[in-house]
């Protein structure tokens, strides 16, 4: 099943990594919200004795937004644009189940997604590095155990939720226009964890895209079993999201114009 899928995958990268614009889109994404953070950094305001801090939490949002929504334009090319353009049906006509090639889409899906995180982690990097030093020197593990346990099961989950969002949609312009919405998803979770963070009890901490921010927000040590339930919950979901796409690419009308 992994060598079928491994090779829609390929194709899939080989593909897109073809698409300048797409790639394009997904590098100003990532890069975003480094590039404001730098901005706020440089008034004054930001220089006070909580400015780094703020920054941080800042940096965590675009972060959560570049996790979940760094390949949003793979996605929906993936999937309704395959379907607009009519060649999802030469693909699903080879001998594959459905189930292979949207596994396979999702690994090309989340590798760019991947990517995208990884331009965004170096971007957070340099920003603390040049505007809070103290901070990031301090709590480098930290952010490190984040990225691990927090990002990049969030990015196996986001490029899933994509996925099965845009199999529901029939066309790229309605896919973009639902998938547009769904990238507020993280920026709202995360700026209510960083304005409202009395309201977080417990049980948030093992939530998908909450608990990502909280992870990151807590200013003591880090228990790592929050980090691993974390991670466990978040990749859970994107299993379960994987499934439900499956089930929708299964159903007959999936071809239909």
């Amino acid at each position: 099943m992994m060598t079928l899928s491994l090779a829609v995958a390929g194709k899939e990268i080989r593909d897109h990594a073809r698409d300048v614009r797409s790639l394009l889109s997904s590098a100003l994404m990532a890069l975003m919200g480094p590039a404001v953070v730098w901005l706020v950094a440089l008034s004054d305001r930001a220089r006070g004795p909580e400015g780094a801090a703020v920054l941080l939490a800042m940096l965590s949002v675009f972060a959560l937004v570049s996790a979940f929504a760094g390949a949003i334009d793979i996605a929906m090319d993936a999937t309704a644009g395959e379907r607009e353009r009519r060649s999802l049906l030469p693909l699903l006509l080879n001998p594959i189940s459905r189930s292979e090639v949207l596994i396979g889409k999702w690994i090309a899906v989340t590798t760019f997604s991947l990517a995208a995180l990884a331009l965004n982690a170096a971007g957070m990097v340099a920003v603390l590095a040049w505007t809070a030093p103290v901070l990031l020197a301090a709590r480098a593990s930290q952010i490190f155990f984040w990225i691990a346990a927090g990002l990049v099961p969030l990015a196996l989950f986001g490029a899933a939720v994509n996925l099965l969002v845009a199999v529901f949609c029939r066309t790229t312009k309605e896919a973009h226009s639902a998938l547009r919405y769904l990238a507020f998803a993280p920026m709202l979770a995360g700026m209510f964890v960083v304005f409202f963070p009395s309201k977080i009890g417990q049980a948030w901490f093992v939530m998908p895209i909450v608990g990502q921010q909280v992870l990151i927000g807590l200013r003591e040590h880090v228990p790592a079993g929050h980090g691993a339930a974390l991670a466990l919950i978040t990749t859970g979901g994107a299993a379960l999201a994987l499934v439900l796409a499956a089930r929708v690419l299964d159903r007959d009308d999936i071809l239909s114009a």
